[in-house]
């Protein structure tokens, strides 16, 4: 008796009442005008959380990088020789870096936080009558709002309508659904509350509603909420690095100890063992480590991925985790939702069937009808009966409207009935029952609709009936219909107080009454978009829990495949990993599945090496879109707990956005590349040019100003130019690239550390020479520091592309390009013809002589490079994408 009890209780929890509600609802709410005074008065609905960094913060930051930590070193040292030129000098630059600096990261940083508005959660809410969809943090106390299951509350409310099941896990830690039962409504109040938390009818904010549809009012926002009070243990966290940053942080750290232990080397060289003095010696060290250490390259990582993200929002894909847009050119496996995803998500009751238990069952199709025929009445009217009063499911969401039509006037319209229990759809059994009460009695009235295998056994038909059913579900699924089945039931119960409930669908006697079959015809671009994910290399798989002849008409009809094959969750059950592995290589349709199903697919595919992206709308579909690589929630019909569980988020759920997300990736990714091979590459001839002289017993090419004049160009060009390379068209024409490939592997920046020597080995071919032929040793020297600063450009020209000629890099679609050559040749002016600046510099006036040198280097840079973009080619044997 005591586990008879137990079962009823736990059945028990799972009901709701759902209260109808329309676009025009009988509750005002406040009006827009109210709304703004609270707002203003009471401060936005945020919780406690971490404030953007500040100004000051980021230049502390700055200056204690070990790049600006030289420059100012250099400084003092300049200052103790008694050159205080030269000091100012340094000091300006450092100023004029900040301030690029500072101009990046506000970049970033809005980029980022344009993002977070985004991503802020939803609120529907009913202001002046009509409901609106606002960001919660606009909410306000008094407020009324619409909580629907898999919406996280975004306040804390007082439950006023309807019934609902709250995880209140994020409070208490208990994860059993807590049960809410509405109060009557209060007087709307601006003055924030303290909500009881025991009182049946409290919600709070950020919990998530499990079940039902109900109407609340606000009560208490921000800091006031339940959350709120906690604390800023709940602030937002800082998203943790990716693994490009981690990899960089480490390569970056590597390479700052090289470049401490080089500059020592040096310093020691030239004050040891060719005599000269210390001071002369720390500055040419400090001039070698500012030359080794890369600091460009956790800019580029942090400007990319986060400028990155604002791009792909662009194309309404929101990114919620910046870490995911490295991932994006990595998918090879695409598992996709058929409804809103390959189709329009607009689902429409196109067929009636009556009971053809003995087969003699009639089909309506309301095209060009002008009634519906009695013998559907009963039908249609079971199937809206068992449908939410305000639906969120497209399917319900159809079946109400055309029930709406053409029963309107008789006496099976809806009259306003409230169901008095509901069974909900089950992983056990597919189908959904609500309760009504009769007119008679101790008498109920049920009314269930679900997959029709679910109603066929709930209504316990026989085989011969079944396989009559069976297959005139298969004739309409064919043609890619979406069927459910319909049956009715009576119940007697002995206490019409409280009655004793059935702790199962299954005990109760069910009448067969038909199948309503509904369509959702196709996206158009879907096709086109299939055929590129195709082209690049991914597996488009389809993951439904539709029938699996309807799963196949829409495959066929988008072309995802041709292959007749379908795995149903019931096989799925049967098979364990290894043979499911195998089976998954013939098949591309997964119909019939359970959320865990998809789960288990997920991981399947990810332990076999794949990298998995999965869609998703349902609270059930977040353990499955966190455990894929990329999570996908759709933004227009998600759920809040799917969207928070996605890394992205479809802002208008369509297949074609996903695409555009992935080629974005692409593109992101081969630009860091692209970015970081520059970097490499322009590093190479400075650490060389800064070494040397050391070595050779020669006058130092490089000093500290000449290396942060060369900063001054290759920082924007690593975080402007190739971070606004336009994606290639050959781009989506390539298989996904391997995670164990990147831009760090040797292989990759072997090509970079080969094009940097070339320029370093004309450079100093050039320098021997000029003093070959009695050039006078500052001229040489001077002439040296303009055709690398010349170089860099040749450089970034021969590392947009490597599949064509440096040259050719002139005619691209990114303006920057042409501007950072206006903008280089406009400093070189300034420091060769502004007196006080080319002798700060230490730079000699060029003569007609200078010219022709300096041409003939470059020309002979630029041979190499396209050389060097040669051997690299046949090096990897293989086409590099850029």
């Amino acid at each position: 008796m005591k586990q008879a009890k137990q079962i009823h209780s736990a059945t028990k929890n799972k009901a709701y009442i759902s209260t109808p509600q329309n676009d025009k609802t009988s509750q005002q709410g406040l009006t827009a005008k109210q709304a703004a005074e609270r707002l203003a008065a009471n401060g936005p609905n945020v919780l406690p959380g971490s404030e953007p960094e500040s100004s000051l913060a980021m230049i502390v930051k700055i200056l204690t990088e070990p790049m600006f930590l030289m420059l100012l070193i250099a400084g003092g040292i300049y200052l103790t020789l008694g050159d205080r030129t030269e000091a100012l000098l340094l000091l300006g630059f450092v100023f004029v870096i900040i301030a690029i600096t500072l101009i990046e990261q506000r970049k970033t940083q809005r980029a980022l936080e344009s993002l977070k508005d985004l991503s802020a959660p939803r609120a529907l809410v009913i202001r002046d009558g009509q409901q609106h969809r606002i960001a919660a943090n606009e909410l306000v106390c008094g407020d009324l709002i619409i909580l629907k299951e898999g919406d996280r509350i975004g306040a804390d409310v007082m439950l006023v309508e309807g019934r609902l099941a709250v995880n209140e896990s994020l409070l208490t830690g208990e994860a059993v659904p807590v049960q809410k039962t509405p109060q009557a409504k209060s007087k709307h109040s601006d003055v924030c509350l303290e909500p009881n938390k025991d009182h049946p009818s409290a919600l709070f904010a950020s919990t998530i509603v499990t079940s039902g549809i109900g109407q609340a009012e606000v009560i208490a926002t921000g800091a006031k909420t339940a959350v709120g009070r906690i604390g800023n243990d709940l602030a937002a966290t800082k998203e943790s690095p990716s693994a490009l940053q981690q990899a960089s942080s480490k390569l970056v750290r590597w390479l700052g100890a090289l470049a401490l232990l080089i500059a020592c080397g040096q310093i020691f060289l030239l004050w040891w063992w060719n005599n000269q003095p210390i001071l002369t010696s720390l500055l040419s060290g400090v001039a070698l480590a500012m030359a080794t250490l890369p600091e460009e390259i956790p800019v580029i990582l942090t400007v990319f991925l986060a400028m990155g993200a604002w791009r792909i929002a662009q194309q309404k894909v929101l990114t919620r985790k910046v870490s995911a847009v490295e991932s994006l050119g990595a998918i090879t496996v695409l598992a996709v939702d058929k409804t809103g995803t390959l189709t329009l998500n607009r689902m429409q009751v196109v067929e009636l069937a009556t009971s053809s238990l003995n087969g003699d069952g009639d089909v309506f199709n309301p095209e060009g009808a002008e009634q519906l025929p009695e013998t559907f009445h009963q039908l249609s009217e079971f199937a809206m009966l068992a449908t939410p009063g305000d639906p969120f499911d497209p399917m319900e969401e159809a079946i109400k409207e055309f029930s709406q039509r053409w029963l309107a006037g008789t006496e099976h319209e809806r009259d306003g009935r409230q169901p008095e229990f509901e069974y909900p759809l089950t992983a056990d059994i597919l189908a959904m029952t609500k309760v009504f009460q009769s007119t008679q009695k101790h008498s109920h009235i049920l009314a269930t609709k679900g997959a029709p295998e679910a109603i066929a056994d709930l209504c316990h038909l026989n085989s011969a009936q079944r396989a009559i059913i069976t297959q005139q579900i298969k004739t309409m699924a064919k043609r890619g219909l979406r069927v459910l089945g319909v049956a009715r039931g009576n119940w007697h119960s002995t206490n019409d107080n409280e009655p004793d409930w059935p702790s199962s669908q299954h005990d109760f006697n069910f009448t067969f009454l038909g199948l309503v079959a509904l369509a959702d015809p196709p996206r158009p671009e879907v096709p086109h978009a299939i055929a590129q994910c195709r082209r690049a290399g991914i597996r488009v798989m389809m993951m439904t829990g539709d029938h699996s002849d309807t799963a196949k008409a829409i495959a066929k009809q988008v072309g995802l495949s041709a292959r007749a094959e379908v795995i149903s969750g019931n096989e799925m059950n049967s098979l364990d990993d290894a043979a499911l592995l195998k089976r998954l290589n013939n098949v591309d349709i997964c119909a019939r599945l359970q959320p865990q199903h998809k789960l288990r697919l997920v991981n399947i595919l990810k332990a076999h090496g794949d990298v998995v992206a999965m869609t998703g709308d349902g609270v059930n579909d977040g353990p499955a879109l966190k455990a894929a690589d990329i999570g996908i929630a759709m933004g227009e019909r998600g759920t809040d707990v799917a969207r928070e569980a996605a890394a992205l988020v479809l802002l208008d759920d369509s297949f074609t956005r996903i695409v555009s997300a992935i080629g974005q990736g692409r593109r992101i990714y081969e630009n860091i590349r692209k970015a970081i091979r520059f970097t490499f590459a322009v590093h190479v001839p400075i650490i060389v040019l800064a070494l040397l002289p050391g070595v050779m017993h020669w006058s130092a090419l490089l000093l500290p100003v000449h290396i942060v004049l060369l900063e001054l160009i290759i920082n924007p060009a690593c975080s402007i130019i190739f971070e606004a390379e336009p994606q290639s068209s050959r781009l989506m024409d390539c298989p996904p690239r391997k995670t164990t490939d990147s831009p760090f592997g040797f292989k990759h920046l072997l090509s970079a550390i080969v094009q940097g020597l070339g320029i370093a080995a004309l450079l100093l071919s050039a320098y021997v020479w000029m003093n070959a032929q009695s050039w006078d040793t500052n001229r040489s020297g001077s002439l040296v520091v303009i055709m690398l600063i010349l170089s860099v450009y040749l450089l970034i020209l021969a590392n947009r592309d490597l599949t064509r000629p440096a040259i050719m890099g002139l005619f691209s679609a990114n303006p920057w390009v042409l501007k950072t050559a206006g903008a280089i040749i406009l400093l070189l002016l300034a420091f060769l013809f502004i007196p006080w600046l080319h002798s700060l510099m230490g730079l000699v006036y060029p003569i007609a002589e200078d010219y022709v040198v300096a041409v003939s280097v470059l020309l002979l840079m630029a041979l190499w490079l396209e050389a060097a973009r040669r051997i690299s080619l046949l090096w990897n044997k293989a086409h590099i994408i850029d």
